[in-house]
C-alpha cells in the first residue's frame, strides 16, 4: 500500500508537469505582466482580488513549484506592504499545509523508512523530543536559501505535529515574507520609498542573523554535548 501511494504521487506530479509543458501554466503565472488583471479587480473589490491572489499563489507554490518570492513581489504591487504581507503570509502558509498533508498521506509510509537509517537526519527529523524538528523548521523558514516548495513536502514525512508545524510555518516565514513585500511596495511607492527600503533592509538583517545566531547558538550546544558524550564513554 505505501509504494502504491509513493508510485501514485509520481503519477500525479508527472500528468502535472506533462500538462504544465503542454498549456504552459507556470509560464504565465510566473510572469507578473499576466497578474496585473489583478488590478482591476483590485479597485472594484479588494476582497475578491486577495482571494484570486492567494488561490493563484497556493496553485503555483504547491502545484507548479514556483518560488514564493515571485508571489510576495506581487503582493507588494498590488497590496503595498501591510496588506500585502498578510496576503502572501497567508497564502504561502495555506500551500505549505496543503503540501504537506499531501506530503504525508503520499510519502511518509515509504520515504521515512529510508530517512531513518542515516543516523543524522533520524536524530535531527525524528527525535522524540521534537526539540530538533522545530529548530530545523525555524532555520529553513528563517533562511530564505533553502526551497519552500521541497520543504513543505518534506516535512510530511517527518513526526512533527500539523498543527506545530501549521503555527511556526506562519511565524518564522512571515520575516521573510515581510522583507520582499515592503521592500516591492518601496520600489513602487515614491513617496513612501526610503521607509519601506529601510523596513526591509532591517527585516533582512534580522532574518539573517537571527537565523545565524540559532545555529551557531544550537549546532555548538550540540557539539559540547557530542564531546561530553564521547568522554564519557572514554
Amino acid at each position: 500500500m505505501k509504494n502504491k501511494k509513493l508510485w501514485s504521487f509520481f503519477g500525479i506530479m508527472a500528468v502535472i508537469l506533462i500538462l504544465n509543458h503542454i498549456f504552459g501554466w507556470s509560464s504565465f503565472i510566473g510572469d507578473l505582466d499576466n497578474l496585473k488583471f489583478l488590478e482591476e479587480i483590485l479597485a472594484d473589490n479588494l476582497i475578491l482580488a486577495m482571494l484570486i491572489y492567494i488561490g493563484l499563489t497556493i496553485v503555483g507554490c504547491v502545484v507548479l513549484a514556483l518560488p514564493g518570492v515571485t508571489f510576495a513581489i506581487v503582493a507588494g504591487l498590488l497590496f503595498g506592504p501591510v496588506f500585502g504581507t498578510l496576503c502572501c503570509s497567508a497564502a504561502t502558509t495555506a500551500g505549505a499545509m496543503i503540501a504537506f498533508i499531501v506530503g504525508r498521506f503520499f510519502l511518509k509510509d515509504s520515504i521515512k523508512p529510508m530517512v531513518m537509517k542515516n543516523k543524522y537526519l533520524k536524530k535531527w527529523l525524528f527525535d522524540e523530543t521534537g526539540t530538533n524538528e522545530i529548530f530545523i523548521l525555524m532555520i529553513t523558514r528563517l533562511v530564505p536559501i533553502f526551497p519552500y516548495n521541497l520543504q513543505n513536502f518534506a516535512y510530511g514525512i517527518t513526526d512533527i505535529r500539523f498543527g506545530t508545524y501549521s503555527v511556526c510555518s506562519l511565524v518564522f516565514m512571515l520575516p521573510g515574507t515581510a522583507m520582499y513585500t515592503v521592500g516591492t511596495a518601496g520600489l513602487a511607492d515614491k513617496e513612501n520609498r526610503i521607509l519601506y527600503l529601510g523596513i526591509a533592509l532591517l527585516l533582512a538583517v534580522a532574518v539573517i542573523g537571527i537565523g545565524a545566531f540559532l545555529k551557531k547558538h544550537y549546532l555548538k550546544e550540540e557539539q559540547v554535548d557530542d564531546g561530553g558524550t564521547k568522554d564519557s564513554d572514554n
